[in-house]
């Protein structure tokens, strides 16, 4: 199935559009170290096939006509120009596992294709069905960040699925669950916040001017908060950061090559009931969990973590317009988030991953950084480099969770089981930490340098006994009689 098979699409024009600031920044930040690629892991149950999933995929291509479209470098800037050798069976193939085609081997191939640029001369996406996978059909997506961000893809992929088996590849998806998403999670639980972005863009010009001074010297960033601007005085905040500490998770070169790993899911009732007890989010008491997986990865290696040590962690904020909401792009800002990986007591690294995660809804981080991020697409690359090694140099982890489908949803007619997702790390950041919500369940993948942390399998192993830790000494203590330091160490210890 080639062109000729689109020829349906009434808004297919040779024609070229401007990619905007933020997403050129995105397609800039790759480098081979880290590529700035999206990975999703769809499980199935039941047979996939594949000629039905291509023709799916090309009939629900209609509403996102940038999936068409390849970025092109100009002397103007990136352009966004239509393939009109468009081929889906270029995008959408069948790939096998060697034997015995297990969770070892799965994981070794996303590693793989995780590490594996996109080919530069067609659209920056591609999906691989994994048909010989001992637990069933699992489709493999890869899609560049310049195209969408999480919020954006989540409704992609709302829009090629349907609530039952039987839809035609030629249906309009009649999926609730999309309209929900754009009017619920959209608007309720990831509220826009685009007051302020003209400033915020402003300002992140004159702070890209002054990157390679900022280098040098971070004190500069003071020069940029003179005008006593709510907005500057956050991206000075931002850039008198130190640098994050030292550790098996943080390094100045990283190597090529990814290791990724998921978890088995956890019950999200469960998680919502604990988080009610405890009054926090299930945001909070996620990332409290994954911060106890990392501390206990450290411990069997070796690294025990002071118990003052915090190490950062950037954040994916939600900005999206409302009237945007049915677009794809980049709409977000990042955050930094403190994780208190050094602290010993289950239960008081929720509060203060609370009491941090407070502080930043109430702080316009999220809004300067996507300033920044668009005056980033606009500088040119001896700029952009620095400036990006700076604040990346910052963090230790990209950490997103991302709240997912609420129902089983089906795709060419069979149904996801299990999703999963791994978002990208820039600079040199060398670990991305992906929480996602679907259908009654809670997910944890863990994307790593393969240099850094070889087994990233040991740390999302490490996921769900820490939350049932932290249900187990709720259950046992009242709140003010929660062991604390040693006493909490002691008690972790004689549980295993």
């Amino acid at each position: 199935m080639g062109y000729d098979a689109i020829e349906m699409f009434d808004f297919m024009k040779r024609r070229r559009e401007s990619m905007s600031k933020v997403d050129t920044a995105w397609l800039r930040m790759e480098r081979p170290t880290n590529l700035m690629m999206i990975t999703s892991l769809l499980f199935f149950s039941g047979r996939v096939s594949l000629q039905r999933l291509r023709e799916t995929l090309l009939q629900r291509l209609a509403p996102y006509e940038r999936f068409l479209y390849k970025p092109v470098e100009t002397p103007a800037g990136v352009v966004w120009e239509f393939d009109e050798d468009f081929d889906i069976n270029a995008h959408v193939r069948a790939i096998g596992l060697p034997e015995p085609a297990g969770r070892k081997e799965l994981q070794d191939l996303v590693s793989d294709l995780a590490s594996t640029p996109l080919p530069r001369g067609r659209p920056l996406w591609q999906y691989h069905l994994v048909e010989n996978y001992e637990a069933g059909p699992v489709l493999i997506i890869r899609i560049h960040h310049c195209y969408a961000d999480g919020m954006a893809l989540v409704q992609v992929l709302l829009s090629m699925t349907d609530d039952r088996p039987d839809a035609a590849p030629h249906e309009e998806p009649a999926n609730p669950q999309l309209k929900a998403y754009r009017g619920g999670v959209v608007q309720r639980i990831l509220a826009p916040a685009q007051k302020g972005l003209d400033h915020a863009f402003g300002v992140g010009v004159r702070a890209v001017r002054e990157a390679a001074g900022m280098v040098r010297n971070p004190g500069r960033a003071a020069d940029l908060a003179v005008e006593g601007a709510e907005m500057a005085k956050e991206l000075l905040v931002a850039l008198s950061l130190g640098a994050d500490p030292k550790t098996r998770f943080k390094a100045d070169e990283l190597s090529s090559h990814k290791r990724v790993a998921w978890c088995d899911p956890l019950p999200l009732e469960d998680v919502k009931l604990l988080a009610r007890s405890l009054d926090v989010k299930v945001n909070d008491l996620l990332i409290a969990a994954a911060t106890g997986a990392l501390r206990s990865y450290l411990g069997r290696h070796d690294q025990p973590p002071d118990r003052r040590l915090c190490i950062r962690a950037t954040v994916p904020v939600n900005l999206r317009p409302l009237h945007h909401s049915k677009e794809l792009g980049n709409h977000f800002g990042l955050v930094f988030l403190d994780l208190p990986i050094g602290e010993p007591n289950p239960l008081r690294r929720v509060e203060q991953v609370h009491d941090a995660m407070q502080h930043l809804k109430e702080s316009k981080q999220a809004t300067v950084s996507l300033g920044l991020l668009g005056a980033l697409g606009l500088g040119p690359a001896a700029v952009q480099a620095p400036a990006l090694e700076f604040l990346s140099s910052k963090a230790t982890t990209v950490l997103t969770n991302v709240p997912g489908p609420t129902k089983p949803l089906y795709l060419a007619g069979a149904r996801i089981d299990q999703q999963m997702f791994w978002v990208p790390q820039t600079g040199n950041i060398g670990l991305g930490i992906s929480i996602l919500s679907y259908n009654g369940s809670v997910f944890m993948g863990i994307m790593t340098d393969a240099r850094r942390v070889p087994d990233p399998e040991e740390i999302v192993d490490r996921f769900g006994p820490e939350f049932d830790r932290l249900m187990l000494l709720r259950l046992m203590f009242p709140e003010h009689m929660v062991p604390r330091g040693r006493d909490a160490d002691a008690l972790m210890a004689h549980w295993g």
